[in-house]
This record gives structure tokens, C-alpha cells and sequence, in this order.
């Protein structure tokens, strides 16, 4: 039999799990700052003058049989959270934090139960929903020179069919406050500034900069597939990113960004699957 970990013995002790997490994370902010670590905290409502990406997400979308109650209450946490992160600039050297902008997602602000992600099983939680800002930031972020320095998954686990896709699976995020978190560090000479925000049917972003980008990116899924194995079914594939030369289209390199090997928690046509 399994050994079952402190966390999961007891609502008790997963809720002391969690805040020994925050604490820790933000004793290693304290000492990473220390250090010399920069995190993001300059904000200006001017838009910088180079548009490198632009994304929208319909931010009420039918997720198999979710609440829609959790959707509604998604578009609100959105709302809340957008201008915490619109208009931060990430100078060379910073690096960008989701929480630390954002802050602890919490019923005294506003934010309202949503749809989150426990245990590889779809739950509810004060300021659910807030992944898909991180969702937006990391597609954006994928079309330029910053590097992703951290980064969570969804535990391998396909939770819901294809409503309108418009991103590779796999190129997701998962975020809890605040020690699963999304950052970008500026490793160029560049300067960057997100803007993010909310129209009420989409949540929409822009990732400009000082400069022009030497480089562009273009990102597919490769060799996708349904496998069964035993009684489960498994979605498979790769994610590449090919940059190329932003002047001459030139071809540069291919990188792997993503390989998914994630188990399916939904009903899928058959005539879908493969044995191999």
C-alpha cells in the first residue's frame, strides 16, 4: 500500500501543508532578493512602442460539466487580477512574478470560488480560474526572447475535451498562491511591458517592448495522438517552437518546448484511439 504523504491525511493537514509552502516561498523571495534577485515593480499606463504578440481567450468557456457559475465567477477574479499585471515593465535583469503582483487571491478583495485543479481532479477554490492569466502571459511570453524561470504543468492529466482551441495542448500553467508561480526572466538588453485586461467576453493581453525582436517564433504540436493503455487513454504529442530570423525568415532553430504524456479524464470517441 501507498504511503500517503503529511498533506494528505486530513483536510487539517493539507491546510498546514499549504501555509508551510507560502512561508518557505516567501523566505526564499526574501533571501533571493538579498542576493541580488530583481523582481518587476515599475507599472506605466504608455504602452511601449513595439507590439511583439498579441492573444485573446474567451474567458467563459464550457469545460465538459462544469459549473458555469465558476466561469462567471472566473470572469470576476480575472478582472480583479488584470490590473495588478497591466502595464509592468521587465527591464534586463528583473524578473517577473505572478503573485508577487497579483498578491494572495483572497474573499476580502473581492475574489469569489472558482475552478481549480487538486489532486489531478477538477476542485473549487477562493480565486480559481486565475491560470488562465498565466495561460495568456506564458503564450505571449513563448513568442519572444524572455526566458521562462518558472513554470507548473497540470500533473500530466487531460481534464476536459477541445472547445475552441486555439493554443497546443500542453502549453498550459498551473499557479496556487503563492508557491506554485509563473516568472519571466529578461535576460536581454531588451526592455518588455505585459498589458492584460479583461472586455468582459475575452481576456486579452499584449507583450510590447523598446525594441524589435531579432527573432520570431512560431509554435505547433507535433504527432498527436490518443493511445490506449490497459483501461486508460493517454494524449500524446510534442510541442516545438521554430525560430527564425525576423528580417530574412531564415531558419534558426527547433526547439522541444513540451513532450505530453497525459492521462484523459473524459469520455473520447473511439474511432479516435490508437492500440500503438
Amino acid at each position: 500500500m501507498k504511503r500517503r504523504l503529511f498533506c494528505e491525511i486530513s483536510p487539517a493537514t493539507y491546510k498546514i501543508s499549504m501555509h508551510k509552502c507560502i512561508v518557505l516561498r516567501h523566505i526564499k523571495n526574501f533571501f533571493g532578493a538579498l542576493f541580488g534577485m530583481r523582481f518587476t515593480s515599475e507599472k506605466t499606463e504608455e504602452k511601449l512602442p513595439v507590439l511583439l504578440y498579441k492573444h485573446s481567450s474567451l474567458i467563459r468557456r464550457r469545460l465538459g460539466n462544469a459549473d458555469m457559475r465558476l466561469q462567471e465567477n472566473k470572469a470576476v477574479n480575472l478582472s480583479l487580477a488584470a490590473p495588478k499585471i497591466s502595464g509592468i515593465l521587465i527591464h534586463p535583469g528583473e524578473t517577473f512574478s505572478f503573485w508577487r503582483l497579483v498578491g494572495s487571491p483572497d474573499e476580502k478583495k473581492g475574489y469569489l470560488e472558482g475552478l481549480t485543479i487538486e489532486g489531478g481532479k477538477p476542485s473549487t477554490g477562493i480565486g480559481g480560474g486565475l491560470c488562465q492569466m498565466t495561460n495568456l502571459i506564458h503564450w505571449m511570453a513563448l513568442h519572444s526572447e524572455l526566458d521562462i524561470a518558472e513554470h507548473h504543468h497540470h500533473d500530466q492529466i487531460d481534464l476536459f475535451p477541445d472547445h475552441g482551441r486555439k493554443v497546443p495542448f500542453g502549453t498550459g500553467t498551473s499557479v496556487f498562491y503563492n508557491y506554485l508561480d509563473y516568472r519571466l526572466k529578461n535576460n536581454t538588453k531588451n526592455t518588455y511591458q505585459i498589458i492584460v485586461y479583461t472586455d468582459g467576453e475575452y481576456l486579452r493581453g499584449e507583450l510590447r517592448a523598446i525594441d524589435r525582436s531579432q527573432f520570431a517564433f512560431h509554435i505547433k504540436s507535433e504527432n498527436e495522438r490518443f493511445i490506449r493503455e490497459g483501461n486508460e487513454v493517454y494524449r500524446r504529442g510534442e510541442v516545438y517552437r521554430a525560430v527564425v530570423d525576423s528580417r530574412s525568415g531564415q531558419f534558426i532553430k527547433k526547439e522541444l518546448i513540451r513532450k505530453n504524456n497525459a492521462k484523459v479524464a473524459y469520455e473520447i470517441d473511439e474511432q479516435k484511439i490508437s492500440n500503438s
